[in-house]
């Protein structure tokens, strides 16, 4: 029988996996359209580590997220926010 838990991890990691195919969805536009990003994704996992009490640094949460280290992926796919993103990511904010 397959568990909760099991259903949710298989929902997180195809999350993973669209978010990775998905590389020119940049982590502003997420945080303008759902409040949340890539970094955000890498932080709940750093914490959730540390619930359990495992070892894990941040680089490492944030390659588990981003499917390399985390200085890799921003040279290679993060592009400057336009100003029309800065000031829908400012809207969102108040």
């Amino acid at each position: 029988m397959t568990s909760a838990t099991e259903l949710e991890a298989a929902t997180f990691r195809k999350l993973l996996e669209h978010l990775d195919n998905n590389k020119d969805v940049q982590n502003i536009d997420l945080m303008i359209l759902a409040g949340f990003c890539r970094n955000c994704l890498g932080k709940w996992y750093l914490a959730a580590a540390e619930e359990r009490n495992m070892a894990l640094t941040e680089a490492q949460a944030r390659e588990a997220i981003y499917g390399m280290p985390y200085s890799q992926w921003k040279a290679k796919y993060q592009l400057p926010a336009t100003a029309e993103q800065l000031e829908a990511f400012e809207k969102r904010q108040k």
